[in-house]
């Protein structure tokens, strides 16, 4: 089994990862710095599996183009898609710089939609496969100070039903994972209790059951949020 995750070295993409690494998954990963990258793969070929590490920015459409390009290379079938890159400005929409709302389109939303488009066709043509969209419940919901974040949240939300509409006749599933507070690097400092966020690991466990439920059945959307958090 094959699989693709965007933002691999932190956080939710690294949880994923190592959870599908220990389950036999070959992986075929993307982020920024090339040291995270190579210590990742290291750890994870520990399990057997094989690894294709790319450094790549995905605000730049050409190095997401070149990571597609080498991974269908590396890979003679693809079995999950996960996009997970994300990257988040606090800040007014009114009063943020034009560039503020536009890298963050260009990282959270047109990252999934070439990737989903060229791996959605493979993935179609083949009859199989499954993509998840790590969305946010900024994708349901305005969060406060997160204007900008909110609006390219619900954009992969919508891009989410869109592919889940297209690709169902072929036998093609679709999900979105929407996690509220999750203990991730964007919460380095924070003097709240660390267990009363959602872990990285929960939603890695939650993805990897979703992947073994029965053929016929679809998880349109899952959220997963802390039971009893006040910020």
């Amino acid at each position: 089994m094959n699989a693709i995750i965007t933002g691999a070295t932190k956080g939710i993409g690294r949880a994923i990862a190592l959870n599908l690494a220990k389950n036999g998954y070959n992986l075929a990963l993307c982020a920024r710095n090339h040291n995270d990258l190579n210590d990742l793969k290291i750890a994870l070929e520990t399990f057997g599996i094989k690894v294709l590490v790319i450094p790549t920015d995905c605000a730049k459409k050409e190095e997401v183009l070149n990571f597609a390009e080498q991974t269908m290379a590396f890979f003679d079938k693809v079995d999950v898609l996960v996009n997970n890159i994300g990257v988040f400005y606090p800040g007014s929409l009114l009063d943020e710089e034009d560039e503020v709302f536009e890298k963050q389109q260009r990282i959270n939303v047109n990252t999934a939609y070439y990737l989903a488009k060229i791996f959605g066709k493979i993935m179609r043509k083949q009859c199989s496969g499954h993509i998840f969209n790590i969305c946010s419940v900024a994708s349901r919901e305005v969060v406060e100070n997160a204007g900008s974040y909110s609006v390219t949240k619900a954009a992969m939300l919508s891009l989410n039903h869109v592919l889940r509409k297209e690709l169902a006749q072929y036998n093609v599933k679709v999900t979105a994972i929407i996690p509220g507070s999750t203990l991730t690097a964007s919460w380095e400092g924070t003097t709240i209790d660390h267990n009363k966020f959602v872990q990285p690991e929960d939603i890695a466990k939650s993805l990897y059951t979703i992947l073994n439920l029965s053929n016929g059945v679809n998880v349109d959307e899952l959220v997963l949020k802390p039971l009893n958090f006040n910020d």
